[in-house]
């Protein structure tokens, strides 16, 4: 029996939307969007969803394939000296995370308030850490991804956009007080491609096996991390071309679902949701207070390391402004692991809820 051929009107209307998100993904670069490329995906695809009469949607492989370089981003985060820089104040670092933990399912479940708004899409929307990997995972953990995808985004806008303004008007930064420091370049992009593929495609049945929720994502997630801390990597990265077009991806997925319904259910909810975005940011920025009375960093410090989002803003504003980019990077990555790998147990809880 002959495989069904190809509709050639179908692969064209896929490579025009996808050319129309990599365009879109350009111009939100140069505008300064943080993650254009996801970004870019998500408007191409919304707006072929809403104007579309057949409905499209990348497939599966492509879907996985997404994930899994997005957990191999993740992963080649953590190495040794990041995590050497937590040092003896690992106990108040922990508990400080574990407590935005907490505080982010707590504004999650308040979001609940919104009509058609699921305690699972809440908390997902609202989880403090990996927006990228937590929209990545949304879908299979039975979240709303279209709802998840807008709120993060909103929250990581929000925070590049104030988080100078703080910095400086609220902590005394001086912009002037830090050097970028001249990273070393790594082994160059082929050993990142085949990093991120052995990574990819040994994470993923690997954790098949042990029967790990989200293989694609977590799998290769804790193999690059594994990697990393052993020195086996080589200090090898996922390839930034593969990163903006699995992020790409991931966009086009969540945006092409979106219909004129969900549309509006998403926008009733952007007031309540913005409320309390701002109460999750002003909470977080309390525990910084608290994480540097208790391992005796700067309060500039400890607001940096604690802030709800923004990863790379935040170590640019670190370096910038002279405050210890490798104790804010430490924190900030231990958080994004722990948020990820908690996702699926909250979203195992408050599926029974």
């Amino acid at each position: 029996m002959r495989a069904a051929r190809p509709d050639p009107r179908r692969l064209a209307d896929g490579a025009l939307v996808v050319a129309g998100a990599a365009g879109a993904a350009v111009l939100l670069d140069l505008a300064g969007v943080p993650s254009p490329a996801l970004f870019g995906g998500l408007l191409a695809g919304l707006v072929r969803g809403l104007a579309g009469r057949r409905a499209l949607d990348v497939p599966r492989a492509g879907t996985m394939a997404a994930q899994a370089v997005v957990g191999v981003s993740i992963g080649a985060l953590v190495d040794l000296d990041t995590l050497a820089a937590i040092g003896e104040d690992a106990v108040p670092v922990l508990l400080v995370t574990l407590a935005t933990l907490l505080l982010t399912v707590g504004a999650g479940l308040l979001l609940r308030l919104q009509p058609g708004i699921s305690p699972v899409t809440g908390a997902f929307a609202m989880i403090a850490g990996g927006a990228s990997g937590i929209t990545a995972m949304a879908r299979d953990l039975g979240a709303d991804d279209r709802m998840v995808a807008v709120l993060q985004y909103l929250r990581v806008l929000l925070i590049v956009v104030l988080m100078p303004v703080v910095a400086t008007a609220v902590y005394g930064a001086d912009p002037g007080a830090g050097t970028t420091a001249a990273t070393p370049d790594g082994p160059g992009w082929p050993a990142g491609l085949l990093f991120t593929a052995a990574c990819a495609l040994a994470g993923y049945p690997l954790a098949r096996l042990v029967r790990l929720p989200v293989p694609a994502l977590l799998g290769p997630l804790l193999l690059a991390a594994a990697a990393d801390l052993s020195g086996l990597s080589g200090g090898a990265d996922v390839p930034a071309a593969v990163e903006a077009a699995a992020f790409l991806l991931i966009g086009l997925q969540v945006g092409l679902r979106f219909t004129v319904a969900s549309l509006r259910t998403v926008g009733r909810a952007l007031p309540l949701a913005l409320a309390i975005i701002v109460g999750l940011v002003l909470a977080c920025a309390g525990l910084g207070e608290v994480l540097a009375a208790s391992t005796g960093v700067s309060r500039l410090d400890g607001y940096l390391a604690t802030t709800p989002g923004g990863l790379y803003a935040v170590l640019a504003t670190a370096t910038g402004t002279g405050a210890d980019a490798t104790f804010v990077l430490a924190v900030q990555v231990l958080r994004l692991f722990v948020m990820l790998l908690a996702a699926p147990l909250v979203a195992r809880r408050l599926r029974r809820t």
